[in-house]
């Protein structure tokens, strides 16, 4: 829908392809064998209308949902889903946002959901609506007390952090040290928050592990995924999980199989310099590539397979299986959230049906759906 957007990141994949290599430890190859057993896909929620990303499941099994306003059609922006159906959330003012308003206490442009370990949900509005600018500055992060159901704080960024041409897109949030991490897929970068504070920084804005490799054909339909105008689509960062120590920072370019990461400690250090930051990233090696990523508590860390619709399990000494393949259900495995009771909870987007891609012709295959997997 925004050639303008793809544009911006197709150039600065060629930017990046002129770079230095991460300086990292040695890069792992990596082996992916079959999963033994097969894994069950349970449907848990379903929507025929409206294309959704992010997904958070809290304590006491609540079930968050969010939809961007990437097409024409679109109502809601976070939902809590009770007895199979969407419930606007915290409350329908927040959700009645058209275009024109005024976005900066209501959601725009929801891009993810996560519930944290202390009762809250956070919510990314990166209000920059069909992937476009930034809609009058109101991109933000909501945090919302899930005991009241009621906003608690509403965190905002200088245009120095989050301009109009960042696309917030994924969040995770350390309570313990007071820091929440968050990925810029449009240009690139993790951008820092203080949430005691409130201040923020943006780092790796320039460095190679936030950039899609130019090289790399990104090819979830078996060629290579373009957009209207004919390039390539590339996606700088997007997944980002933290390690359960929380120790570390695992992030990755959404249009290429790399995985980085970096320690928290350096990032929390708003005096560290950039640069230092930079020379510090992890170069893990290549796996698959994935949108979003979750660690479990025992340290596996899970992607989905976007060209092979699948999921992954990757073992804390990087060797990676396959865990589940399905063809037909997992179209664009995006956002994880995993429940007390061992459930990987998961969204299918569909993006690569979208119309930017086809000549703006839908391809979807309805319903947009969340499946849950026992792990």
């Amino acid at each position: 829908m925004n050639s303008t957007h793809f544009r911006l990141l197709a150039l600065a994949s060629l930017v990046v392809a002129a770079c230095n290599k991460v300086p990292s430890k040695e890069a792992k190859t990596v082996i992916a064998p079959a999963h033994e057993d097969p894994v069950a896909l349970e449907q848990v929620f379903a929507d025929s209308t409206y294309q959704l990303t992010g997904v958070a499941v809290t304590k006491g099994d609540r079930l968050f949902v969010n939809y961007p306003y990437w097409l024409d059609a679109h109502s809601y922006s976070v939902v809590e889903v009770k007895d199979g159906k969407p419930l606007p959330y915290p409350n329908s003012d927040w959700n009645s946002f058209e275009i024109g308003q005024d976005g900066q206490d209501k959601f725009v442009c929801v891009q993810a959901v996560f519930a944290d370990d202390q009762g809250y949900l956070w919510v990314v509005d990166a209000a920059g609506i069909g992937l476009g600018k930034v809609y009058q500055s109101s991109n933000k992060v909501v945090k919302i007390n899930l005991a009241t159901n009621a906003v608690e704080r509403i965190y905002r960024f200088p245009a120095t952090v989050a301009g109009e041409e960042v696309y917030l897109n994924d969040i995770r949030v350390d309570n313990e040290a007071g820091f929440a991490y968050l990925t810029d897929s449009n240009s690139g970068g993790i951008v820092v928050l203080d949430i005691r504070s409130g201040e923020s920084r943006k780092v790796l804005a320039n460095s190679p592990s936030v950039k899609s490799d130019a090289a790399y054909r990104f090819s979830p339909l078996g060629t290579e995924l373009r957009t209207g105008d004919g390039s390539a689509l590339k996606v700088n960062s997007d997944g980002i999980a933290l390690s359960p120590d929380r120790k570390y920072l695992y992030f990755k370019p959404l249009t290429d199989d790399r995985l980085y990461r970096i320690e928290t400690g350096l990032l929390r250090d708003f005096k560290e310099t950039d640069a230092q930051i930079s020379r510090s990233v992890e170069d893990l090696g290549r796996f698959v590539t994935t949108d979003g990523m979750i660690f479990d508590k025992q340290g596996n860390l899970y992607f989905g397979d976007l060209e092979a619709n699948a999921m992954v399990k990757i073992s804390p000494d990087l060797q990676m299986q396959t865990i589940v393949k399905d063809d037909e259900k997992l179209l664009w495995p995006d956002s994880y959230s995993i429940s007390e009771d061992g459930y990987l909870y998961l969204t299918t987007s569909q993006i690569h049906l979208m119309p930017w891609f086809h000549q703006g012709q839908e391809k979807f295959k309805r319903p947009f759906a969340v499946y849950r997997i026992k792990l």
